[in-house]
């Protein structure tokens, strides 16, 4: 037992003074003479034995009421079993990501846990909430009742890592207590044991009932026609014995298609056919499972015309000029004595066809024209000059050109994951009519290929980065040293080169993803590009690149949907943004990993432990009841015993 006030336990030498007043209170007795005494003399021996014990009695009782008096105000206590963490600081972190709109028992995750939080917190206890966009340091619940019953689901996924760093860097003297409400879903292992082991971490683990649930996972453009797009959603069903789900294209609000989609297999397909012109809309599902992934909003373009320069010889260039057709490319070739040096910054792409050498003028330009936007393809030339190409190189990754060797070499290998290669094949061919060299340079790539050569050397790399890239072929392509220009590959090669990075195809980005946007449209230095719907409207991170702007949104917009880019009033393109389906699957739980760490069933579980394990156990109540006990005795004796 200890004492708050263990000082006043001094004053239990108060307890003598009773002891003395008993001692020292002596009654003197008066005599009385009686003619017979013999009955009066037996009386007088009884009635000084219960006086006797009615004083020991009384000096027992005064003395107990005191020392519990002066007990009462030492305040004794027993101390707590956690006694050390009582000066603990209490983190609680929410995981309001979309996995948490299933349902478990008693309705939606993430709304039953705010209903605990709201009903089970004390109100004097102070905290700091965490959720995954919103921190709330140092609150309590009265505070935060609001904000908690207004809370929304976050498209940013639920991070623990993140969520601990942030603790972490919230300094206190004391120790911390953290409650981390989450279902599990994708928490990362390794993230979890680099956890801070100093602090005491709970975990309440809500569960869902449902486990099915069906996402759409993405559209594409899976073939132009002359007057139509045949686009491909593809679908996907988690958990067991999925019902068929009926699916739909919207644009705008008016309905373009509709079916009904079984699901023999977990990943499904659906090809649908729109008519070819600009498309802002959404495709729609109708399941069980959670809303968020639902709905895939998707924009599509109107065509415009990709502007392409080759420099080289004209004779070199006439394949050139089959490719970029005037439906789709504005295509021009100049040799490099007529080149005009300002025509290159309006380029969507550039093609080096077989120079010699480089001009340093050229280099620099080229190198201005990559870092705003542009894509550049290199053919070498036989007869380069390899210090010239290069030094040339080096403003663009650490690709180089080795030795020129006249050996003939098939190409048959095609990095079917390249994105060169995306949509262009239904199935990965394997037997094809190899095209060949008969002599090339050999390549020091650092970049990923996207066609090789029979001794799997690199016949064509790139060099990438955020909004261009560096195109590099190991060999001049030219009929007399390849027949590449009669392969089948030719094609899509270089029409995927030239247009990589446009938006001729599919407008969706996601929501999180600081992938950058380019909009095709020339401002002045002031001017800004504006991003906004019927609810929401913000300012993207924006870059001019020539006649082009560079947009990066990171975890705008807050709420997926259809967007439309605006240069104040001027409409300039639609776009889509979506949530990231990384959530979209519930039996992905994480909950195995968790067996070292403490879990608990409540919020209500968790303030009842550490009330019991925390808080000293104060008996000076007690004391104050066995004083009046005794206080009560006393009146009794000296009221009713003789």
């Amino acid at each position: 037992m200890h004492f708050r006030h263990p000082e006043i336990l001094y004053f239990l030498f108060l307890l003598i003074v009773p002891i003395l007043v008993h001692l020292f209170q002596f009654r003197r007795f008066k005599k009385e003479y009686f003619t017979n005494v013999r009955f009066l003399k037996a009386l007088s021996v009884q009635t000084r034995k219960s006086s006797k014990i009615k004083k020991w009695l009384l000096l027992s009782t005064r003395m107990l009421l005191l020392a519990c008096i002066i007990l009462a105000f030492a305040q004794p206590y027993f101390r707590a079993k956690d006694d050390k963490n009582t000066a603990n600081t209490l983190y609680i972190v929410l995981d309001n990501s979309f996995s948490m709109q299933a349902k478990g028992k008693k309705g939606e995750l993430l709304k039953r846990a705010v209903q605990e939080l709201l009903e089970d917190t004390p109100e004097n206890t102070s905290f700091s909430l965490l959720t995954n966009s919103e921190n709330y340091w140092n609150t309590d619940i009265k505070s935060i009742r609001n904000t908690l019953q207004n809370i929304k689901y976050s498209a940013i996924p639920f991070q623990l890592d993140y969520a601990i760093a942030k603790i972490k860097l919230h300094k206190s003297v004391f120790k911390k207590d953290i409650v981390i409400i989450t279902d599990a879903i994708g928490l990362d292992s390794k993230k979890i044991e680099n956890s801070d082991k100093n602090n005491l971490i709970h975990f309440i683990i809500p569960r869902a009932e449902q486990k099915n649930n069906v996402a759409v996972d993405s559209v594409f453009i899976h073939e132009t026609l002359d007057n139509f797009y045949e686009i491909t959603v593809d679908l996907s069903a988690y958990g067991s014995s999925i019902k068929p789900v009926p699916i739909a294209i919207y644009n705008q609000s008016n309905l373009v298609a509709k079916t009904i989609v079984d699901f023999d297999t977990q990943k499904k397909s659906i090809n649908f056919t729109i008519p070819k012109k600009a498309f802002h809309g959404y495709v729609s599902i109708t399941d069980k499972g959670l809303p968020y992934d639902n709905v895939l909003y998707f924009s599509i373009s109107e065509i415009k015309k990709a502007n392409i320069i080759s420099i080289g010889e004209t004779e070199k260039s006439n394949f050139l000029s089959r490719i970029y057709t005037n439906d789709e490319f504005n295509f021009l070739n100049s040799t490099i004595s007529s080149l005009d040096y300002n025509a290159i910054e309006k380029q969507d792409a550039v093609v080096l066809n077989e120079l010699d050498e480089i001009p340093q003028a050229l280099q620099s330009t080229l190198k201005s024209f990559v870092q705003k936007g542009g894509n550049l393809i290199i053919i070498p030339s036989a007869k380069n000059v390899l210090t010239n190409m290069n030094t040339f190189l080096t403003n663009f990754g650490k690709v180089q050109f080795k030795s020129f060797n006249k050996v003939e070499k098939l190409i048959t290998k095609i990095n079917f994951n390249h994105p060169l290669f995306t949509s262009v094949f239904e199935n990965q061919i394997k037997n094809f009519q190899y095209p060949k060299t008969n002599a090339s340079f050999t390549l020091s790539e650092s970049g990923p290929a996207a066609l090789f050569n029979d001794d799997q050397s690199a016949f064509l790399t790139s060099i990438s980065n955020s909004i261009s890239s560096v195109y590099v072929f190991a060999a001049p392509i030219n009929t007399e040293n390849s027949n590449f220009q009669q392969s089948p590959l030719i094609v899509p090669v270089f029409y995927k080169m030239a247009i990589n990075n446009r938006k001729n195809g599919i407008n969706n980005l996601t929501i999180g993803n600081s992938n950058p946007f380019l909009v095709y449209v020339l401002l002045s230095k002031d001017a800004v590009l504006s991003v906004k719907n019927t609810t929401e409207q913000f300012i993207p991170i924006q870059q001019i690149l020539n006649n082009k702007v560079k947009l990066v949104f990171n975890d705008y917009p807050e709420q997926a949907g259809n967007f439309e880019i605006f240069n104040q009033n001027e409409k300039l393109e639609n776009i889509s943004f979506n949530y990231s389906r990384t959530e979209s699957d519930l039996a992905e739980t994480s909950e195995k990993m968790l067996v070292s760490y403490k879990t608990i069933d409540s919020i209500a579980s968790f303030f009842d432990t550490l009330q019991t394990n925390r808080m000293d156990n104060q008996i000076w109540k007690w004391f104050v009841i066995f004083a009046l006990l005794f206080l009560s005795i006393e009146t009794v004796i000296i009221r009713f015993m003789k």
